[in-house]
């Protein structure tokens, strides 16, 4: 008799643990699907300004990289005779961040972005403020992204004409299309591009 009560003990304990692991493990699922729907954006703006702050970190990382008597650079080996010289390029893409969140807005452009623009940035400090200028605007005006408006029409001279949903994307592609010529201004300098050195990435 005590050994049917030890094991009938054992067995209704086992039960309960098992409730009690099930439950558990219910329970992790569900912090683990929690998780992961945070981990993915939860509108069109964020789904495009994850990738646009990562390119403007990325760029401003290189351009912050680049010594201040390098920003008059222009790369001599190969065919670079209407090149733009690395701060030139800084100032261009500045601009053109401005632009595109112009035309966003329907506000008119700067007509001058392929020259760098009329703003006065020269030096490194005051081009990488610029840069940074023309980064806070482009986020503040891409939050305003949203399902009814996205397919809205955009006009201008900059990848117009175009919706507010493509005009975003158009300056995401910009800023990484520059973000590559650059890396090559870096490195035939010297200089490893800060995100290669972050993650320590070499190809063979």
């Amino acid at each position: 008799m005590r050994f049917r009560r030890v094991a009938a003990l054992l067995i209704i304990c086992g039960i309960a643990f098992s409730v009690l692991g099930k439950s558990g493990m219910a329970q992790n699922s569900a912090t683990k699907q929690a998780a992961k729907s945070d981990d993915i954006p939860k509108s069109i703006a964020e789904s495009v300004s994850g990738t646009l702050q990562f390119a403007e970190g990325n760029f401003l990382g290189i351009a912050e990289a680049m010594p201040e008597d390098k920003y008059s650079f222009i790369p001599t080996t190969g065919k670079f005779d209407d090149a733009r010289s690395f701060g030139e390029q800084v100032k261009h893409v500045a601009c053109a961040q401005f632009a595109f969140f112009n035309e966003f807005e329907g506000k008119k452009p700067p007509d001058d972005c392929e020259k760098g623009g009329h703003d006065p940035a020269k030096t490194k400090a005051e081009l990488i403020k610029y840069l940074k200028d023309s980064f806070d605007y482009s986020n503040g005006v891409l939050a305003t992204l949203t399902e009814k408006n996205a397919l809205d029409r955009v006009e201008g001279r900059y990848a117009g004409p175009s919706t507010k949903l493509g005009i975003s994307v158009v300056a995401v592609w910009h800023i990484t299309d520059h973000y590559g010529q650059l890396v090559e201004y870096l490195r035939l300098n010297g200089i490893i591009p800060p995100f290669t050195q972050k993650y320590g990435i070499k190809v063979r």
